[in-house]
């Protein structure tokens, strides 16, 4: 009898130690060690219903699973947020070559923001980090935006002056698949469009290190891009300089300041179909950003330098990016349609004219592109079509893409004849920065690689000059904020932007004009999960011939997020940054509870969903397991915003209270 009572004794206790380890879920040393395979078949053949690879609420499911360990126990985990985190924390270990995993109890019951931030930056960071090198070649090869591109060898355009990099490239075309070129001394339209058929990958800075030749890191955006973004890349190190990861933010950096010296200009992206293409100026900002946390100067007075013949070289050009009133527009020249749009993106604007011809719009693209990616289709040059309106459109189309808003109805068929507000606020931040660092690092005189010296009076007295002009041609007094202005037809458009907010971000905007916007401009652009691109009423109907553009009403993205909370900030609007940050926020941090940590390109704000019905898709929700980099500037976007956020926000974010309870 006493052998018995002991017996039972015993097996409680087992039992209560059993009860215990799956209860105790908050210990950090806690943890279980399961068989991967095993465990992943058992766990998607119970809660991937939909066959997609991941454990969403989509799945019909019973969202419990019985998780047995190695040593024979049994664990419950309950809830579709805990059953992805444990989906992705097996597929961690098998990347790791491990047969075994040790599930760390602290890991499931991790709470959403911390672990959507942890993510961040110990693993996506690095999985968005490529360079261009030998080792990092394979990542480059193909260019997966559209199958028209992709080729079988790489093709690398190195400048026609930089020898050693030529001579690098064409040292690995004996191991690689890879053949290199060398690039005309002036780059024309004409060549551009020339080398459609053949495109290929520009090079970047490559440093000795230890003897050997390396690539200059970049972080790409995500998804299908494998290349180096311009403005992607100033947003993606505000979140890398957040986690600590300045030298990557310095890299970039260093790679736009070779693309500058080497191909004229900060590129749209280094791809031989940008070349004709910059993008929206951030240098200064990254710059100083990064020099805030380095303290380096002489790296400074290196980029400042090439900051300067940039602003003066790409900018300041009259005739081409200035314009004759003062003010600066987008202008990327090159002939005919743009290669890397997929195929059919054009198709509405092509019609009117393919039917006037008679054609059917495949001919008549054949016919309208010429030379180049269609010259074997011509039977002979008569058949080329000549449009002159349609060569204008295409200018636009171009200025669209370099200013970044690729596509928008604000900025569609003009875009060329209009002065951006988001461009000069940019500019005058530019001069701002410019004044800045020469007086508080250069004792107020700086010389340039041309020899011209500069005080902070220069720059002062330039940023002063851009607000005048665009208080004059950009502010609209009656109704409270800022437009883009038509120096062609010499009106103001009327188009109601989240680019509105960009003086704010700047510093360009009077106290008077940030309290307008506040009041104004606020609240006709605020939903659900943040600030829409647009208005519903300025972007207009939606058709089957006037498709949506993915930078209009109801989307919301990263960048326009991030330049309103630090504009709302400059100017002391505590509570709209507050309100703005959770928003963007909580529509971040519950779509990743929901499916399976997915951190896409963008989201609709009216819905606070990532299923974005637009052009070209969501990039970032394409993966199976888990998602291995989230997407570069939404990741930036919560990290910095969390740094905004006050803490109570925080903890009512983690129990993802919605923001309708709070505001």
């Amino acid at each position: 009898m006493k052998n018995m009572l002991k017996i039972v004794i015993l097996l409680s206790l087992i039992m209560i130690s059993c009860k215990n380890e799956s209860e105790d879920r908050f210990s950090e040393d806690t943890a279980f060690e399961v068989q991967i395979n095993q465990t992943l078949e058992k766990l998607l053949e119970q809660e991937d219903t939909d066959g997609d690879k991941k454990i969403t609420i989509e799945d019909k499911s019973p969202k419990v699973f019985e998780l047995k360990t190695s040593s024979g126990n049994t664990f419950e985990i309950k809830g579709t947020f805990e059953l992805s985190k444990l989906l992705q924390e097996l597929v961690l270990a098998k990347n790791e070559g491990k047969t075994l995993a040790n599930i760390k109890t602290k890991y499931i019951d991790e709470l959403p923001v911390d672990r959507t931030s942890r993510l961040i930056k110990t693993y996506y960071w690095d999985g968005l980090t490529r360079h261009l090198d030998e080792d990092g070649i394979k990542n480059l090869i193909r260019d997966s935006k559209n199958e028209s591109l992709i080729s079988e060898d790489l093709r690398i355009y190195v400048p026609y002056t930089d020898s050693i990099s030529f001579g690098y490239f064409k040292g690995l075309e004996k191991k690689l698949p890879i053949t290199t070129y060398k690039l005309p001394e002036v780059i024309t339209p004409e060549y551009v469009k020339s080398i459609n058929n053949k495109p290929g990958i520009l090079t970047l800075k490559l440093e000795n290190k230890n003897g050997k030749l390396q690539g200059v890191p970049f972080v790409v955006p995500g998804g299908r891009f494998n290349e180096m973004y311009g403005w992607d890349s100033y947003f993606e190190s505000i979140g890398l300089i957040v986690d600590g990861r300045v030298d990557l933010a310095k890299a970039m950096a260093d790679n736009f300041q070779y693309e500058i010296e080497y191909y004229g200009k900060i590129l749209n992206a280094n791809r031989s179909y940008y070349l004709t293409r910059t993008q929206p100026p951030f240098y200064s900002s990254l710059i100083r950003e990064v020099f805030e946390v380095t303290a380096d100067k002489t790296w400074l007075r290196s980029h400042l330098k090439t900051a300067i013949q940039e602003y003066k070289t790409v900018w300041m050009e009259k005739g081409k990016r200035l314009t004759s009133n003062g003010l600066n527009r987008y202008l990327a020249e090159g002939l005919r349609i743009p290669p890397e749009t997929e195929e059919g993106h054009f198709d509405v604007i092509l019609k009117p004219y393919a039917d006037e011809a008679g054609l059917s719009i495949e001919e008549y693209v054949i016919r309208y592109q010429g030379d180049g990616s269609h010259a074997a289709e011509l039977k002979n040059q008569t058949d080329l079509i000549i449009n002159p309106e349609l060569d204008a459109y295409f200018i636009h189309d171009r200025s669209v893409r370099e200013s970044g808003h690729d596509t928008s109805y604000r900025i569609e068929g003009n875009c060329a004849d209009l002065n951006l507000v988001e461009l000069n606020a940019l500019l005058y931040k530019y001069e701002k920065d410019f004044a800045f660092l020469i007086s508080s690092q250069f004792n107020d005189n700086f010389e340039t690689s041309t020899g011209q010296n500069y005080s902070s009076d220069y720059w002062i007295k330039k940023a002063q000059d851009r607000r005048r002009l665009s208080d004059k041609y950009l502010w609209n007094g009656d109704k409270g904020m800022y437009f883009d202005y038509d120096f062609k037809n010499n009106k103001q458009s009327d188009f109601i932007s989240a680019t509105s907010f960009a003086p704010m971000w700047s510093e360009m905007a009077t106290k008077e004009q940030a309290e307008q916007l506040v009041k104004n401009c606020l609240p006709m652009l605020l939903e659900k999960g943040g600030v829409a691109a647009s208005t519903k009423e300025s972007r207009g109907v939606i058709s089957d011939s006037r498709p949506a553009r993915q930078w209009d009403y109801p989307n919301g993205w990263a960048p326009h997020q991030m330049m309103i909370w630090k504009g709302l900030k400059n100017y002391g609007y505590d509570a709209q940054l507050q309100e703005l940050v959770y928003r963007w926020l909580f529509m971040i941090t519950k779509n990743a509870v929901d499916y399976n940590g997915t951190i896409p390109e963008k989201y609709d704000v009216v819905e606070a969903t990532h299923k974005v019905f637009a052009e070209y898709g969501n990039v970032g929700t394409d993966f199976q397991y888990i998602t291995q980099e989230g997407f570069g500037w939404m990741n930036a976007s919560y990290q910095y915003g969390l740094t905004l956020l006050d803490q109570n926000l925080i903890d009512n974010l983690n129990q993802l209270k919605e923001p309708k309870l709070i505001f």
